[in-house]
């Protein structure tokens, strides 16, 4: 399944962490701050932020000094620092955001999309993407993601709904996927990126939860490896960068670099936070130093997991084996998600069972799994910890009742407008099920994972609402909605 590696064996600048070098040269050199920021470097920190930060660390935040670089027109350390991330990921660029794959996302878009545009997006895209889809005025098309009805989630998008939709919409200038999904399933990436490219359309790849595909052989391949022009990953959800730390890649002519850019200047902040950039930096360097070795051993330890999960009574964690189906190609094994109907509990009580009575945080819960990730920071104790907590968790649920099925996802609603007319429209708040066959003014979901069931623009029709009822229902936690109750839902003024 997976495509030829590229090269991944780090040239000796690999071993260098030019930002956070530069931070410290500042740091050491003594100047008395008078600029920003206001805690000058430590000085006036309250003892939270010290014991937060470390001493250390507050006399590095700091910006814009001569030892430092310009986010927006890089030419020392940080440019230093995204020739090495573009190096080490086979990219012909490499951009470092500040505000998370979010951001990345969006001036990924915003780069390669002009007001008007049409894109084709999978219907199971994550909320940034509806947000980059307001930014860039572009209208999209969007794609069914196939559905595993015994899991009740979506999977990846089939080349052949890709090629069906650009047979429909032949001048749309972009395909997006999501690739791997929050669950771990990837699509057949390179087969997409051949037809995608075939009729002159850029491929762009929300990779948020795919940064360390590049260093291990048993997982698939990266996005910019199988052909995609652009690709946003998180470098904080998987590598060791912090939160809000991620990477915009870019591969080929089809997007111009000075757009990318220039979209990234506009979205992200004129004082951007060194100790996120020198974070980005760091995780690059840990992955040339250690990745293939760390992140071999994460693939292995979540296996070996999967295995010894699959042997409770109540519990099932698919694999590779249960993915000979339509849109769903490779897998990532070190997601493991963890389906607990067999012990009549739905995926929010599981993760609710485990947080509180067993101290597991699960990454997300849904009607009838629940998601755990393993990374290169785990290891045989925390893998221990994990399988004896399942092990209680089904052991001490002595009587499994059936639980009810979770709703059909819904069918892709009628689209009434572009997402950024809907957004700028005047708008009402009418009560929840008056909202039937009005136009949604706002986003709706259930977060994690954050992906809408209602749009801007979209047509409200009665078996999305009967959806969002079901997951409130269920306990899910609702997002986007101006009205977390959902008593009202926002709609475009008639």
């Amino acid at each position: 399944m997976n495509k030829a590696r590229g090269k991944t064996n780090p040239s000796c600048g690999q071993r260098r962490a030019p930002i956070a070098e530069a931070m410290r040269r500042y740091a050491a050199d003594g100047a008395a701050p008078y600029h920003t920021p206001g805690h000058k470097q430590g000085l006036g920190a309250h003892p939270l932020l010290s014991a937060l930060i470390t001493e250390e660390g507050l006399r590095e935040d700091v910006s814009l000094m001569e030892e430092l670089d310009d986010l927006h027109a890089p030419h020392a350390s940080i440019a230093e620092a995204e020739h090495l991330a573009a190096e080490l990921y086979g990219a012909d660029a490499a951009y470092f955001m500040i505000n998370g794959t979010t951001g990345a996302i969006h001036a990924m878009l915003m780069a390669a999309l002009v007001p008007g545009d049409t894109v084709l997006v999978p219907r199971n895209a994550h909320r940034s993407v509806t947000g980059a889809l307001v930014l860039a005025g572009a209208r999209p098309v969007y794609l069914a993601p196939e559905v595993d009805a015994r899991l009740g989630i979506a999977m990846g998008v089939a080349p052949e709904t890709v090629r069906h939709a650009i047979e429909r919409h032949p001048k749309a200038r972009a395909v997006l996927l999501v690739n791997p999904t929050y669950y771990g399933v990837t699509t057949d990436l390179a087969a997409i990126a051949d037809i995608a490219h075939a009729h002159d359309m850029a491929l762009l790849v929300d990779e948020a939860h795919g940064p360390h595909l590049r260093f291990s052989e048993a997982l698939p391949a990266q996005a910019i490896e199988a052909g995609a022009d652009m690709a946003a990953q998180s470098t904080h959800k998987i590598l060791g960068a912090m939160t809000q730390g991620s990477l915009l890649l870019a591969r080929g002519s089809r997007v111009a670099p000075e757009r990318v850019r220039q979209a990234s200047s506009l979205l992200q902040s004129t004082s951007p936070n060194q100790l996120l950039l020198a974070s980005i930096d760091i995780a690059r360097l840990q992955m040339a130093e250690c990745g293939k070795a760390r992140v071999g051993a994460a693939v292995r330890l979540a296996e070996h997991l999967r295995s010894a999960i699959n042997e409770i009574d109540g519990l099932w964690c698919f694999g590779r084996a249960y993915l000979e189906a339509k849109g769903r190609y490779d897998l990532d094994v070190t997601k493991l998600t963890v389906n607990v109907a067999g012990l009549g509990l739905t995926g929010v009580e599981a993760g609710s069972i485990l947080r509180h009575q067993y101290k597991i945080e699960c990454e997300l819960s849904d009607a009838r799994n629940v998601l755990f990730i393993l990374s290169y920071a785990d290891g045989e104790r925390e893998a221990k910890k994990l399988l004896r907590a399942l092990c209680a968790l089904a052991a001490h649920r002595k009587e499994a009742h059936a639980i009810p099925a979770p709703p059909p996802l819904p069918a892709i609603p009628a689209q009434a407008m572009a997402p950024r007319t809907a957004f700028f429209a005047q708008k009402e708040a009418v009560p929840f099920l008056a909202a039937k066959g009005r136009t949604a003014a706002e986003q709706v979901m259930f977060y994690p994972p954050g992906i809408p069931v209602l749009v801007p623009g979209d047509v409200v029709d009665e078996a999305s609402l009967c959806y969002i009822a079901a997951g409130k229902q269920l306990g899910l936690n609702v997002s986007g909605a101006e009205d977390a109750a959902l008593e009202r839902l926002l709609v475009v003024q008639e």
